[in-house]
């Protein structure tokens, strides 16, 4: 099997904490939605797996009318498709896109709503409120969506424990299948970390963040959920399938400015410039840079993803268990299996970063 992701690069506003490709300039869509499908046609037979999961992100791909959903769908060619995801901001969500979108052929939602109190989504800079994120559930459900994903961030500035609870605890009562949590990354260049810089925010004490993560692991686990990556939760079966392609080195196909394909060993990106991008595709001569992966390479990024997934990974022979997977093993930090993988525990996942580099050859 394989993926294909597309990416749509346009928001109506930039988020303060965000470093994807994107851009405001929404007058460009047209010749944008034209470049897409030149380059969907051209690229979809690189590889011969059947594309079995298909993935619109940005940017918020809800900036585009359902209409130019419909069309790049179809472009693609959706027949061995299990799973077909949109990202969706709450404030695009109205009951005739929504139905739109479904008619189309999008079975899947992932829903940015970052947090359930309003003066925390002003800081990240967000364009919706908690009200409507609510809503756009509801009409998602109601729409006949009945595999739905939400986002929500951790660690925002000035969020306390109990507000990051009561988000946890609405996004419980909403009947969802998917929890997507992420802890806030001040990530260079982005208008949050010049806002920090200049003392205008702080950022969250570190152990509260811990704490706020531990929480939120030991409550979704209670509720149901399956944790089966450092980030993401589901219930069963309702697993990401196109996310879990990135994680066990399934190949898939990136199209749009900025997004990137992994056709083992190669892995190969799109410019993240609007223009160069659609004048590339218009000219026939795409500006696309690439790398050829090593075994070693293939090694340590198969060690990096897996260890974040409840899976683990298998060990090279070159790494001296005994030494470093022992010493992990004794203070609780991971798990070994009888089949030879290694798993991180919830302690491990705190300090993972150290772990996949020791485990790394």
């Amino acid at each position: 099997m394989a993926g294909l992701y597309v990416h749509i690069p346009f928001c109506k506003k930039r988020c303060l904490y965000c470093d994807f490709y994107s851009t405001t300039l929404l007058e460009r869509r047209a010749e944008y939605i034209e470049a897409v499908l030149r380059e969907i046609t051209e690229r979809k037979s690189e590889t011969d797996e059947p594309i079995r999961t298909i993935y619109l992100g940005g940017g918020t791909p809800s900036t585009l009318p359902a209409n130019d959903i419909a069309r790049i769908l179809a472009a693609i060619g959706m027949q061995e498709a299990e799973e077909i995801t949109m990202e969706l901001n709450p404030g695009d969500a109205t009951a005739g896109y929504l139905q739109d979108l479904k008619n189309a052929g999008i079975n899947r939602l992932s829903i940015g709503i970052q947090s359930f109190q309003d003066h925390l989504l002003r800081t990240i800079g967000r364009r919706h409120n908690a009200q409507e994120a609510i809503e756009a559930v509801h009409m998602a459900q109601k729409a006949g969506f009945d595999n739905l994903s939400i986002d929500l961030i951790y660690a925002l500035p000035g969020q306390t424990m109990r507000q990051w609870e009561e988000d946890i605890e609405t996004a419980l009562s909403l009947d969802i299948q998917h929890i997507s949590c992420y802890g806030l990354i001040y990530e260079e260049g982005t208008a949050l970390t010049h806002m920090m810089e200049k003392g205008e925010i702080e950022s969250i004490d570190e152990d509260i963040e811990n704490e706020m993560y531990d929480y939120l692991c030991n409550r979704l686990k209670k509720a149901g959920f399956e944790h089966y990556e450092v980030s993401n939760f589901a219930l069963p079966g309702f697993e990401s399938k196109h996310n879990s392609s990135y994680w066990d080195g399934t190949p898939y196909i990136g199209i749009g400015a900025g997004a990137h394909s992994y056709l083992p060993p190669v892995r190969s990106w799109n410019i993240n410039d609007l223009n160069a991008y659609i004048h590339g595709i218009k000219r026939g001569t795409p500006e696309r840079g690439q790398e050829v992966l090593t075994e070693i390479d293939l090694y340590n990024e198969r060690v990096m993803l897996g260890l974040r997934t409840s899976k683990g990974c298998m060990l090279s022979p070159s790494v001296d268990r005994r030494l470093t997977v022992g010493n992990y093993s004794k203070t609780g930090l991971l798990r070994e299996e009888k089949d030879g993988r290694v798993v991180a525990t919830l302690k491990g996942i705190h300090v993972l970063n150290r772990i996949i580099e020791d485990l790394m050859i």
